[in-house]
């Protein structure tokens, strides 16, 4: 006989009272490794925020700002040489000229301007795909709110038994829908990610009555997601919303009485 089978407190087999994850002994290591890793879950964010928006500021931006600032004419007189030292006058310049091209665009006469260019880049053969690969990423990017992801929900997923968070797409349209008329009269669209790179992951088509709906938002099940599980959102189940309105029901009466008896306290 072994040692682990002579000690009974150890418990050998796949079911017993045990805990799954057995609590650590806390000491001295263990806790200066927690405050570490504390600190670096607060200064890591707001570090990479910061770099990336000096980054930002001070290289795309600058680019943009100086490059429009040198396409403008210089009439010399003291107002331009001023707008030419004025930090962001060119980006504020760059989106205005893209509001008017995107109100240009709009009317028949843009619509007809754009699509001369396209049937020109389309009669380039490397510069087609590069047109429509890019055109395809930002009108996927800068799609409206109606089609991106609405809701998050969980479905059984890869088999039986065994739950995967996905965010619902919408309702199945076009050839899938009637490809799939005979299964079911209310499938979804469902795209279930992948951990912890959310950007690829599997697009389903799932009946309406096998999902089931969370009430968290999608940022909050982005940063679960990108976390592996380990940031999870904060949720208060109806039962335990039900049983604090049931102690404030029970205090208030009490509060009440006792200010009548004894008054506020108030000189």
């Amino acid at each position: 006989m072994s040692d682990e089978t002579d000690n009974p407190d150890i418990k050998i087999g796949r079911g017993g009272d045990a805990p799954l994850i057995q609590p650590k002994r806390a000491g001295l290591w263990s806790g200066l490794r927690s405050s570490f890793l504390a600190g670096v879950v607060v200064a890591a964010p707001i570090g990479i925020t910061i770099a990336l928006v000096y980054w930002f500021v001070t290289g795309p931006m600058a680019k943009l700002d100086a490059f429009v600032k040198n396409t403008l004419p210089d009439g010399g007189s003291s107002i331009e040489n001023f707008l030419q030292v004025l930090p962001g006058f060119g980006v504020l310049i760059a989106l205005i000229a893209l509001v008017l091209l995107g109100a240009i665009t709009k009317n028949f006469l843009g619509r007809s301007f754009v699509r001369g260019w396209e049937r020109l880049f389309d009669s380039v053969p490397v510069v087609r795909t590069l047109y429509r690969f890019f055109k395809n990423v930002f009108e996927t990017a800068l799609r409206q709110s109606d089609r991106s992801f609405k809701q998050v929900a969980l479905i059984e997923y890869p088999r039986r038994g065994s739950w995967a968070m996905a965010f619902v797409v919408g309702d199945v349209k076009g050839e899938v829908e009637t490809l799939l008329d005979d299964q079911a009269d209310d499938l979804t669209t469902l795209f279930v990610p992948t951990v912890p790179n959310p950007t690829s992951g599997f697009l389903l088509f799932i009946p309406r009555d096998e999902i089931r709906i969370l009430s968290m938002s999608i940022e909050d099940a982005a940063k679960m997601i990108f976390s592996l599980g380990l940031v999870v959102p904060a949720f208060e189940s109806p039962e335990d919303a039900i049983r604090k309105l049931e102690k404030m029901a029970e205090v208030a009466p009490r509060a009440t009485l006792r200010s009548r008896l004894f008054g506020s306290g108030k000189s």
